[in-house]
Order: structure tokens, then C-alpha cells, then sequence
């Protein structure tokens, strides 16, 4: 089967290329992938700025059937669609599992970087992280499932966005986005959504598209604290989510951020260290929640959002094109003129 493999460490070393169906242990599932989304996370590892086990399948994101079931599976059947956490090898046996934080497991690798993953037509799963797509949510929707139960782990669970709300998002990315989307979901009477000058072709309209109140521009808007002070009379965001992973953006959720406030902090920097107004956080005697990856309860209400229309992921996909486009696909996100883009195997 054609799969997209990175096959060794550095930049690019990207291919498509053929490899052999997988295994099927006892206790996983195959499912044959239908859609495939492209996550910030391909491209860092394209760009050799993310950890991963060449030679190794990308991909993560994605929906799809199940074509066959391990001897020892039960309650799973041939036809059915599915999604599934990527936590494919966390021990099951460490603290962490033991308490159901798999995805914290150290010993964990996961599909699409640490294990071949979906960027192929075969990818097996264990059955213990499958879910059931809902039947009113197509295969196209339920690839975006992984980074909304990321959005929607961020605002609705960790920093539990409350009606009335002001939030501010930094980043106009697909988390970002979801994100926002979510906040609009818990009740939040005005969201804003910052991006940069990139964003302003696609991302920006898009999260207007979607409901955002204010999808500002940061290159035109001299200030984005002062902005935010003006629009909460002074007061500050009651939640910041932080999705860009940039050290302004990391500085600014604490300047932008009530007292008493909530800061979602979800983006990842690349950076060893970023320095923060810390002393400005204990003054402020606000609260940070760290953000990482997805547990089975987001799964369970990312996609329960999607099946009534109470999150409508649709707009957020701007591409969908056949597994040999792939290198047009990185290239339009790595500009930004994209959002998220579908990959067919």
C-alpha cells in the first residue's frame, strides 16, 4: 500500500511510498483510512521540529472503517466507522495509565510519529481507543475530532469557559479556531480571535465565518492588550486561550487576563524557555492550565458536539485532495492559506 513515510532525520525527507500492509494483533482492529487530516504537528516533524522514529508513517487526525477484528476483540464489527486516540503504546501499567492519563504515559508512542500512523489506506488500533462516529457525522467531520477534543479539553473541561465570558484566543490555527468555537459553545458572550497578517486571506474570515465577535489582525491593531482592556471596560479576559505558541502570546495572556482569570495555555513554543511577566501572574493571582493532548472524555464530547450541530466543523476544511498531493497541501499550510486540509489514502 502507498503510504507517506518520513524516512529519516532532518528537514523534508518526506515520500510516498509503498510499504507493507500492517499486522493485526489480537486485540486491535484494522480500519481502513478514509480521511486523513493534516495536523501542525506533520509539519513540524517535515521540518525536524518535533520528536518522531524515522522511518515512521505520518498522520494522526482521521476517520474510518473497520475492515477486520482481532481474535480477542469484542463488541466491534466489520463496517463500522470509527475514529481513535492516538495513545497506541502507552504501558497500560504506570501510574499515569492506571489513573487513565495515557496520554502522560512516559513510556507512550504514539501513531504518526512514534508508531506508523494514517497517512496510508491500513492503520490497526487497539479497540480500547475507538470510538463510534455518530451517524449524522460524515468521515470528512469526524478527521477533525482529535484536534477539537484538544479545543474543546482546553475551554470546555480544564479552564471550564462559563456563560458570559469574555475570551480571547491567540492563534488562528485549527486549535485556535476550535477553540473559539468551543467558547461559543460554553456560553461565552464575546470571543476574540487574534491571528497575524497571514491569516487575514483565509483563517481570519473563516473564524468570523464561525461566530467570532472580533477576528483582529495583530498588524493592524498597534495594541492588542489596550484592545482587550477597551473592549472588557478595563477589566481584562475572563479566559485567554493561548494557541499560537508564541512568546508574545505567552507575555500577552498574562497582560490580557483579568484578575482572577483563566489562561488555557495549548500552544507550543519550540523554544527552551520563554520568558513571561511572572511576577504580573502571582498579582494578578491568576489561574494557568497547561494543555496536553486529549483524554477519553473529549473524545467522547467532541464528537457529541458535532452530531448536533453544536460545534460545525465543516467550515474549518478548506482542502480535500488524494494522499499523492500531499506536498501542495504542506505547502499551503505552511503559508497559512489553509486551515485544515484532508488528505484521501
Amino acid at each position: 500500500m502507498k503510504a507517506l513515510v518520513k524516512v529519516a532525520k532532518g528537514e523534508g525527507l518526506v515520500e510516498l511510498r509503498e510499504v507493507p500492509v500492517p499486522f493485526l494483533p489480537d486485540d486491535y482492529v484494522m480500519i481502513e483510512v478514509k480521511v486523513a487530516g493534516v495536523c501542525g504537528t506533520d509539519l513540524h516533524i517535515f521540518h525536524d521540529q518535533f520528536p518522531y522514529y524515522p522511518p515512521v508513517v505520518l498522520g494522526h487526525e482521521f476517520s474510518g472503517e473497520i475492515v477486520e477484528v482481532g481474535s480477542k476483540v469484542k463488541d466491534w464489527h466489520v463496517g463500522e466507522r470509527v475514529v481513535a486516540e492516538p495513545h497506541t503504546l502507552a504501558c497500560g501499567v504506570c501510574g499515569y495509565c492506571r489513573t487513565g492519563n495515557l496520554y502522560l504515559c512516559p513510556h507512550r508512542r504514539s501513531i504518526g510519529w512514534g508508531i506508523d500512523g494514517a497517512f496510508a489506506r491500513f492503520l490497526p488500533m487497539p479497540a480500547r481507543l475507538l470510538h463510534r462516529i455518530p451517524e449524522g457525522v460524515s468521515l470528512d467531520e469526524a478527521a477533525l475530532t482529535e484536534p477539537m477534543a484538544v479545543a474543546v479539553r482546553a475551554v470546555m473541561m480544564n479552564s471550564k469557559v462559563e456563560p458570559g465570558d469574555v475570551v480571547v484566543v491567540q492563534g488562528a490555527g485549527p486549535i485556535g479556531l476550535l477553540a473559539a468555537m468551543a467558547a461559543k459553545a460554553g456560553g461565552a458572550s464575546r470571543v476574540v480571535v487574534f491571528g497575524m497578517g497571514e491569516d487575514a486571506k483565509v483563517r481570519l474570515p473563516v473564524a468570523r465565518q464561525v461566530g467570532v465577535d472580533h477576528a483582529v489582525n495583530l498588524n493592524e491593531m498597534p495594541d492588542a492588550v489596550q484592545f482587550v482592556q477597551d473592549l472588557t471596560g478595563g477589566r481584562g479576559a475572563d479566559l485567554v486561550v493561548e494557541a499560537a505558541g508564541a512568546a508574545a502570546a505567552v507575555v500577552n495572556s498574562i497582560r490580557m487576563v483579568r484578575r482572577q482569570g483563566r489562561i488555557a495555555a495549548a500552544g507550543l513554543t519550540g523554544k527552551p524557555m520563554t520568558g513571561i511577566p511572572w511576577d504580573e501572574a502571582v498579582f494578578k493571582a491568576c489561574e494557568i492550565k497547561f494543555t496536553f493532548s486529549t483524554t477519553y472524555d473529549s473524545w467522547a464530547r467532541s464528537l457529541s458536539l458535532m452530531d448536533s450541530r453544536t460545534i460545525d466543523v465543516r467550515p474549518l476544511i478548506t482542502r480535500r485532495v488524494p494522499l499523492a498531493d500531499w506536498r501542495a497541501t504542506f505547502e499551503m499550510l505552511d503559508n497559512r492559506e489553509g486551515i485544515k486540509c484532508l488528505l484521501i489514502p
